[in-house]
């Protein structure tokens, strides 16, 4: 690949990163539970791309560009995981916020993987991830192969990271500042509102 290539696909990838996006949503979703789980939601998207990025070369992706079916239903099936996310959000409002200061290490790093995990199978059942890796990569290769295109996606990851992680940290520190509990209970359930109108939205899409 050409260095004026690869700057114009890093250069695409920063606005696609700036783009709001299902995960953007999610990020700013865990941001409302404090930086570290707003960091690793971030992280575990990231991580996605890349397990896009091996599927495309791999060639495994090409199947759901060539089937209608396989498209809708994992389109259906992140839809339905991102209204599970923001249902769960809603409800673990009901229940009451924890107050400062009274959750253990132990729960607070099963917080912290399991936004990680959010983070990334939002990314892995989102297949228009997939499709932007099989229709726009092979524009900015010269020689399409399995390392070349596992590079680009390494690239697109590794912004899209740098740019969610810097969004975590700035949101997570607004929120330190709206620290009332009906503000930051309004918020939390805005952006649990937003995500499972995303998942309807995604999941009606596919019909």
């Amino acid at each position: 690949m050409s260095l004026p290539l690869l700057l114009s696909f890093v250069g695409l990838c920063v606005l696609l990163a700036l783009t709001p996006g299902p995960d953007t949503f999610l990020v700013l979703r865990f941001s409302m539970a404090g930086r570290r789980q707003a960091v690793a939601a971030a992280l575990g998207s990231a991580l996605g791309g890349i397990v896009w990025a091996v599927v495309v070369a791999a060639g495994v992706a090409a199947l759901l560009e060539q089937s209608a079916t396989a498209y809708r239903t994992l389109k259906v099936i992140g839809g339905i995981y991102l209204v599970y996310l923001g249902v769960r959000a809603l409800l673990s409002r009901r229940r009451g916020p924890d107050e400062e200061g009274e959750t253990s290490a132990p729960e607070t790093d099963s917080r912290v993987r399991s936004a990680f995990a959010a983070g990334l199978l939002s990314c892995v059942l989102n297949p228009k991830v997939g499709l932007f890796y099989l229709a726009v990569l092979p524009q900015f290769l010269t020689q399409v192969t399995f390392a070349n295109t596992l590079t680009l996606g390494a690239i697109e990851s590794t912004v899209a990271a740098i740019e969610m992680v810097l969004l975590a940290v700035a949101a997570s520190r607004a929120v330190a500042l709206l620290r009332r509990p009906r503000v930051r209970q309004r918020l939390e359930q805005a952006s649990a509102a937003v995500l499972a109108a995303l998942g309807i939205g995604t999941a009606a899409s596919a019909a």
